[in-house]
């Protein structure tokens, strides 16, 4: 493994876990347990088969946390959300290919807003759908499951797919991240990063469980 992937990696908690009751005192808590970033879900019934909430949650929860804000975009079309989400406090915005008809424009507005774009790839998504605009892409998400439910089991098929995207953007010469989200627990999370992820979004196995702080660093080494 490589100097980089020899670094703990970044862990970024996915609300769509959390206690929606009290959500400013969620994501102050995985910020003070050690998160690298803050995961958000954005889902509207018509992408993916859930709804979850909008850019004024966004908004709601920006003067309460430091970490950056990692906004997952699982609707269509995406496009017209950009500016609301960036206006919102989205540090990171990603866009799934399928969510709209100009992958590259979106990803260039996105920038053009001041934010890093990122894109997902669906577990049936090919790389090669973003093979050719890596010159506008900061992240890269990997879905280990299927969108739109957490709490479901890693799909094993993705870890080619990351060692693959690994060597693809190695190749660019770029610093682009891999994220990988769905299934990470503290027995896929080496594997994850033994293929070539730095980020590791998780949902219930940080917010499920009874020591934030503990299950951060638990992950966090995971192939460390």
């Amino acid at each position: 493994m490589s100097e980089r992937f020899s670094r703990p990696a970044v862990i970024a908690p996915s609300i769509l876990a959390a206690d929606f009751s009290r959500l400013r005192e969620e994501v102050q808590a995985v910020e003070a347990a050690g998160a690298g970033w803050l995961h958000l879900d954005v889902m509207d019934g018509h992408f993916v088969p859930n709804i979850t909430f909008g850019p004024a949650l966004v908004a709601s929860l920006r003067p309460h946390c430091r970490l950056p804000f990692d906004v997952h975009l699982m609707i269509a079309p995406a496009d017209p959300y950009l500016k609301a989400f960036a206006d919102a406090g989205a540090d990171h915005i990603l866009v799934h290919p399928e969510s709209g008809p100009h992958l590259h424009r979106s990803l260039q507005a996105i920038r053009a807003l001041g934010k890093k774009p990122g894109v997902v790839l669906n577990p049936a998504t090919p790389i090669e759908a973003v093979a050719w605009v890596m010159d506008l892409v900061d992240v890269v998400l990997v879905m280990g499951v299927n969108p739109g439910f957490g709490g479901q089991s890693f799909l094993d098929s993705q870890l080619p797919k990351i060692a693959a995207l690994r060597q693809l953007i190695d190749a660019s010469g770029r610093d682009t991240v891999i994220e990988v989200d769905g299934g990470i627990t503290t027995a896929t999370a080496p594997r994850v990063r033994a293929a070539g992820a730095s980020v590791l979004v998780a949902g219930t196995a940080v917010f499920g469980a009874p020591d934030y702080a503990a299950a951060i660093a638990a992950l966090s080494a995971g192939g460390a």
